[in-house]
């Protein structure tokens, strides 16, 4: 039986009515320590001082107007965004599927106004790039696409990180080549820095673009402001989302010059995209995130975290295989259900995401403190222990 609210969802019986830093709290005061902070959304924990102020702040000036005029908080935090990374242009939107749509667009029409009418996006097994049409096209799992069709065309599917694969399948029909320099839903499964260096040669060699989704690894996740920038691989255009509104829905998507010169007068539109509320949350995020010694803290944070966990894992050597990831993106690899070690840990009082390669990641709040990441792994060994035949 249907309720009123689309049951696309397998929910977890929980409902919380605040949230402060890395803890979420019910109706009757039962608080659970948050390592999933809203699948990376919510970057600087729940309810940040500096992002009450500012949305408190903007939401006593101007809500929306739409893009029919300019928007002094969406120059602003563009203006941030090309300052820091490759990008020469941004475009804002509400979300990362939106912006995957933006981006195959984008792709395509570069070639078009080429005279060279490309259609072929190569993406990777394991992939998510949202829920929409290309979205679904571009990842092509049966759970996927099952019942979707017809889907939109013109993608191909390799295995993941697989040199050979890629350097056989890109040719001068290759449009793009489109992935997540460290993949979330797939398994905090990070591309080799080797890969993605190949991956950078053979577009420039084939005349292709790379697009990076950046959406789950990117704003400060792995360490650095974006995944992509530790094997020192900047793509044409780039995905964003998730934590740059650090819980406010906001996305972007980020190109050079030369990747959105097709994106003319009327080819693209959002009425939400780059709000005023919006645009000023992200840019306070973008401040506080690219604020001197921040990104330096996520990195150390996330070797604590790291070094913690593979102690739970040698603890647990009949439920956890072993870690993966880089900052605080980790996944602790199963032997039983990743499902069971979500669950077992509800019991006792911790939050995490389950993903696909039998993995449960670990994605708390980029300012969690050491405290509180000591606390939660002693929580998870709780919690591995009702599923240990032999504790």
């Amino acid at each position: 039986m249907i309720t009123s609210v689309l049951p696309t969802y397998n929910r977890a019986p929980l409902a919380f009515v605040r949230g402060q830093g890395s803890w979420l709290e019910t109706a009757d005061g039962t608080r659970y320590l948050d390592l999933g902070a809203g699948i990376a959304v919510n970057a600087l924990g729940h309810a940040a001082p500096e992002l009450v102020e500012t949305l408190s702040a903007q939401a006593q000036k101007l809500w929306h107007v739409s893009n029919l005029y300019q928007i002094p908080e969406q120059q602003a935090l563009a203006d941030l965004l090309v300052e820091r990374t490759f990008a020469d242009t941004v475009f804002f939107t509400n979300s990362g599927t939106e912006a995957c749509e933006l981006a195959v667009k984008m792709a395509r029409k570069y070639h078009y106004e080429k005279g060279d009418e490309r259609a072929e996006i190569i993406t990777f097994a394991g992939a998510f790039h949202g829920r929409s049409s290309a979205a679904i096209a571009a990842a092509g799992s049966e759970k996927m696409v099952k019942g979707f069709g017809p889907l939109l065309p013109g993608f191909t599917h390799l295995p993941w990180d697989d040199i050979a694969a890629l350097r056989a399948a890109v040719s001068e029909k290759t449009c793009a080549i489109l992935i997540e320099p460290v993949q979330g839903e797939g398994g905090i499964r990070p591309a080799s820095n080797a890969f993605l260096r190949e991956l950078r040669a053979l577009a420039d060699t084939h005349g292709a673009l790379v697009i990076f989704d950046e959406v789950q690894c990117g704003i400060g996740r792995t360490g650095r402001l974006f995944a992509h920038e530790w094997p020192g691989v900047a793509p044409d255009i780039m995905m964003v989302a998730k934590g740059i509104g650090g819980g406010f829905p906001l996305g972007a998507v980020l190109a050079t010059e030369a990747a959105a010169s097709g994106m003319t007068l009327g080819t693209h539109g959002s009425t939400y995209g780059g709000n005023p509320l919006g645009c000023a949350v992200g840019a306070r995020v973008m401040q506080v995130v690219t604020a001197p010694g921040f990104l330096e803290a996520v990195a150390a944070k996330g070797a604590f975290l790291r070094q913690k966990l593979e102690g739970l894992v040698a603890a647990h050597p009949d439920v956890f295989e072993g870690v993966r990831g880089e900052g605080l993106m980790l996944g602790l690899r199963c032997k039983v259900a990743p499902g069971d070690v979500v669950q077992a840990g509800y019991a006792q009082n911790v939050l995490t995401v389950g993903a696909a390669d039998n993995v449960v990641r670990i994605l708390p709040a980029l300012n969690i403190s050491e405290a509180d990441m000591a606390e939660a792994v002693a929580r998870l060994d709780a919690a591995a222990a009702t599923l240990n035949p032999a504790a």
